[in-house]
Parts: C-alpha cells; structure tokens; sequence
C-alpha cells in the first residue's frame, strides 16, 4: 500500500530536505490493489467495470478512516484511467502504473474531477453551480465525476435541487458521495445511488498493515504493541496510522507495548486481568491495592473500569466461541488467562459483572472523585463473586422449604483474604458431588461459597393434603402463580381428580405443553408426586364458565326484582352490571377461597370479594 514515489524511508526524507508526510498520507492507497478490508466493494466495481454495468453515482458509508474518500478518488481514477500510448479503451479497475490523469485526480487538482466538503458548502447556491456546470462536456478526461464528502450535511433544499439531475445526467458525469451518517441522507438520494458499506477493518488485518508499514519505515515495533494500536483504533485505518505515527515519535527507537500503553493512557493489560482475577475471587482487599498501585502511576479510573468490562467481554466471546481466543491482536497472556476463565466462570455471573462495570462507568463519570466512585464499582462486584443469580437463590430457597440460604462460613469469610487461582483445583473437583441447582461462583476459588445441603426429597416440603380440584386452583392462587391458577380456571375442564392424580380435558386454545410444568408443581407445592394426564372425553365445564353462568343467572334474578326495574325505568339506557350480596364474614364463606375463583360455586357472594 505504497504511495508512488513516496521514499522508502522516512529519515531519507527528512535528510533530503522534502517535508515529513504523515503516514496517513504517505501511504494512502491510489488503487483497488491497496484498499485493505473492503473486498466486497473491490468486487462488486470489478464485476460492473468488466460487464460495463456502470451506475451514474455512488454513495460510500462507514465510520471515519475506513476509506469512504480515498475509493472515490480510486474510482474517479478507475472512471478516467488512460494511458499515453492510448492503450487503455475505457473504464477499469487494473492501473498497474500512473496514467495521464492519476497523479492530478490522487493530489485533488484535476479540474474533470471536483471535490466538494458539504460540511462547508451546504446551501441550494452550491449544488446549482454543479447542475450548470454537469451540463459541460469534461476538459481533458473521460468523465467528469463529482465527489461530495459528508453529503449529509447538505440542506434539504440543497438535496432538493440535486434531486433532477442525480436521476438523469450526461453521460459523461459521475457522483460520488460519502457520508458517516447514512440514515440522515433522504431516501429520495439514496434511491438515485448504489450504495456501498465499508466495514471496519478487523484488528487482526491492521496488524498486518501496520507491521508492513512499520518494515518499510525501518521501524522496530512489537507484535503486542501492534496489538494495542489496532484495537485502539476501533477498525479505522487513518485513526491506526495515525496511532502509529504518534508512536513511533513517542518511543524514539524501538516501540514498545509499554510506552504504548502509556502514551495511550492504558492501564497495563497484565494488570487489569489481575484486578479481573481478584474480583472474581472476591478479594476486595487485593482489588483495592491492584487499583490503586494502577491510579498512583496515572491510569484513569475510567480507562480502568473500560478496559476491565472490555476484559468481561473477551473472556465471554472466548466462553461462546473458544476460537476467539486465537486472535492474535491479543497478547499471549490475555487469551491463555481468558480461556482459564472462561472456563470457570459462568454465563449469568460473566453478565451480571458486565451490566456493574456499565453502570458503575456512567457512575464513575458523573461522579466528583472518581477515583473513591470506582473503588466503589469494585467493592460492588466484589462483593457478589459469591452471591448466586437470582433464579439460583430461588431454586436454592425452594430446596430448603422456603427457609433461608445456608452460607457456610458468615460474614467473617468475606473480610479473610482469598487464596490465589491456583487454589481452586479442590473446589473444582468436588463441584460435580454438587447438586445441579448449586449455584455456580466467579472463579472457584478458595472462598466460602453459597451451598444448600442436600435435601431429603421426602422432607424438602410438609406433604399438603388436597382432596379437590377447587382447592388445588386455590393452591396456585396462595402461591401467587397467577398464570398457572389462569390455566386451571379457563383452560382445563376436570374429568377425575384423585389425590395425587389430575386427569383433564383441556380447550382447543390451550397449551399442551403445560401438563409436564403443572405436576412439577403441584410437587413442589404439595411435597408429593403427582400425575396429570390429558384425556379426550369432554369433562366438566371449566371453572370460569360456571363462575360466568353465575353472574348471568344473578344479574337475570336481580332485573326481574321490581326495585331494580323501577331504578332502570328512571334512568334510561342502564343496565345490571354486576351483583353482590353482602353478608357477614363466617366460616362458611372461606370456601371461596377453596374454589379458588372469584365466586363460589353456588354463585353467592361473601365479604371477601368486595
């Protein structure tokens, strides 16, 4: 990706006297041969500069540095190749050498190829000079072709304009927009334009360039400060040269991944993974001295809690895609650690530190010391390594008969010091004598971890006696599963109930899929084993179908009472809506809440549903 005629090394040049050009334009790519990471779009101009399949504009998108101006000058140069013998007819895309109009169009100083900034030439006045002058055959070139950089920035009226000439020009003009900012072009334009997405670069590919520049500067530079620069640059091309060429000035000889570090303001990876290791662990005290060795040598708490969830991140793409852990835009130490604890760790709790660290970064930003607010951060995360997930402290209190969680050890295990990783080969060999319920921890180290005994499956629950179908809907209803108590009422007409054995007719519009889920709970609720069997005889009417005839029959019997017709004869268009009948609380009005519904099955009503 060589600049034509650019000297091979950059102290020649200063000692011949020619002005320092930065390496984001000394090397520049001036052919498709030079773009890096953008193969779909080198194919796509290939295929219709060879089948002659040319469209009258174009319009580039992507993040800066990716490229967006530099292919429409390729392309004004692939529109306009031609060389001095005339041997080249038309159009292409193979310009193995500088033609007549190359290095003029490269340099932005040919007068057929007219760049435009719409960042600063935004008005109607502006796209009017270029419909006047579209209509003009080109001066000496093949096409005269139009580039509009950030050609969101035009005004509406301004795309107003361009609209009739964009849809129907000369044959002999071309437009090539770039934008970062897609969505803000009208769909009007974009209908006119075959668009192209240029991708960010992968990091692994800027390493290779980055290395092959730094070769052709005579510039020693390590593979893992290569590493840093190309992640830094988050896929932009320009933004990594640039990268470079400040690195290579602030090492003055040979770039290290330290002085990259440092001229970035990264806190030194190896010791995010400890701070990341210490956390896990649960090791407050070991995160706050890892913390602070890293502030006192001038590592922002930001950058800190950054690079810490950018860490938490890596180890859960390793977690899902071990291969991730192959790339080599990452240090030796980060994947072989990443895999380690990607290992270890689980899914949920890899989640849980994530979603802290965002918060805790907005936190951190806002707040007045934000050193003292990620320290903060820290003992939060901290001080969940050992906690379960929620639905783990469910299943745990469930196992325990709705009594509280045992935590071996107290309180007085979180303020000891943890052991080291390396500890962690006991735990992990007595993890599979575990329940499969027990929750997983951050790293399995030496830590008191929260664990529910065993329990006996003929104690884990009081056996609860119930003799009706009435009364197993009123279960669900105590247990506030409201969903499941729904399914019973409208979904479920009872053809035999035994204790211990539900057989059902379900509706056309109910879930099959709920005979399983409804006797794994009526187990857990009961403490005994149940049957639920779904049978095709018709059974009897569902529960809220009696409760609904009910309330038919009472508001019937309630407009037949001559009191209630004189009260609707005074106020026209009134109806019965509902029915209540108020009667002092007994015992008897408890078998409401047997039958689980909002009536009784004799259709009264009682206190307790007012």
């Amino acid at each position: 990706m060589t600049d034509a005629g650019a000297p091979p090394n950059s102290n020649s040049a200063s000692q011949a006297g020619t002005p320092y050009r930065v390496l984001a334009r000394k090397y520049r790519p001036s052919s498709f041969d030079d773009l890096i990471g953008q193969e779909a779009v080198v194919r796509t101009v290939s295929n219709a500069f060879e089948t002659g399949r040319i469209p009258q504009a174009w319009i580039l998108t992507g993040v800066r540095g990716v490229g967006k101006t530099t292919t429409a000058r390729i392309l004004a140069r692939a529109l306009n190749y031609e060389m001095p013998d005339g041997s080249v007819k038309g159009p292409t895309i193979h310009m193995p050498t500088l033609g007549v109009h190359c290095q003029a169009i490269m340099e932005s100083r040919h007068m057929d190829v007219l760049e435009m900034d719409a960042a600063s030439h935004t008005g109607v006045d502006d796209v009017r000079q270029i419909n006047d002058s579209v209509r003009y055959a080109p001066a000496s070139a093949r096409y005269k072709v139009y580039i509009i950089d950030e050609v969101h920035m035009l005004s509406t009226a301004a795309f107003n304009a361009f609209l009739k000439t964009l849809e129907e020009p000369p044959e002999h003009a071309k437009f090539v927009f770039a934008t970062t900012e897609i969505r803000k072009v009208p769909v009007t334009v974009l209908s006119r334009c075959q668009r192209f997405d240029l991708r960010r670069v992968e990091a692994d590919v800027l390493m290779k360039h980055l290395a092959s520049i730094a070769a052709k500067e005579s510039v020693e530079i390590e593979p893992e400060a290569l590493g840093i620069i190309a992640r830094a640059a988050e896929g932009s091309v320009r933004d990594s040269l640039s990268l470079l060429d400040q690195a290579i000035a602030h090492a003055a000889g040979t770039v290290k991944a330290d002085a990259v570090r440092q001229m970035l303001g990264l806190a030194d990876r190896t010791r995010v993974i400890d701070l990341f290791d210490s956390l896990a662990r649960g090791d407050i005290a070991a995160a706050f001295k890892e913390f602070r060795d890293q502030y006192d040598v001038g590592a922002d708490p930001i950058v800190v809690l950054s690079d810490l969830a950018e860490f938490v991140n890596f180890v859960t793409r390793v977690k899902i895609v071990p291969a991730t852990a192959d790339n080599v835009a990452y240090g030796e130490t980060e994947r072989v650690r990443a895999r380690d604890f990607a290992s270890k760790i689980s899914m949920r709790v890899l989640s849980r530190m994530w979603q802290m660290l965002l918060k805790g970064i907005t936190e951190v930003q806002a707040a007045t010391r934000p050193a003292a607010a990620a320290e903060m951060v820290l003992v939060r995360i901290a001080y969940v390594a050992d906690l379960p997930t929620p639905d783990e402290a469910i299943r745990m209190l469930e196992q325990n008969g709705g009594g509280s969680p045992v935590v071996s050890g107290g309180s007085a295990a979180r303020s000891a010091p943890a052991a080291p990783m390396a500890s962690a080969a006991p735990v992990a060999q007595a993890a599979p004598m575990r329940a499969p319920s027990s929750p997983s921890s951050f790293g399995g180290g030496a830590r008191p971890q929260m664990a529910a005994p065993a329990p006996d499956p003929q104690a884990a629950a009081p056996q609860l006696r119930i003799t009706s179908f009435t009364q197993l809907v009123a279960l669900a209803g105590q247990k506030r599963d409201l969903l499941t108590k729904g399914a019973l009422e409208a979904d479920m007409r009872l053809v035999r109930f035994e204790e211990g054995r539900l057989e059902v007719a379900l509706e056309p519009n109910a879930s099959k899929t709920m005979i399983t889920e409804l006797a794994r709970k009526f187990e857990l609720w009961t403490g005994r084993r149940w049957t639920v069997i779904f049978s095709n005889e018709q059974g009897q009417p569902t529960l809220r179908s009696v409760n609904q005839a009910a309330k038919q029959e009472h508001a019937r019997t309630a407009e037949a009472d001559p009191r209630v017709q004189e009260v609707l004869s005074r106020f026209p268009g009134s109806k019965v809506v509902e029915v209540r009948r108020l009667a002092p609380e007994t015992p008897e009005s408890n078998i409401n809440a047997d039958y689980g519904s909002d009536d009784p099955p004799d259709g009264s009503d009682t206190d307790d549903d007012l």
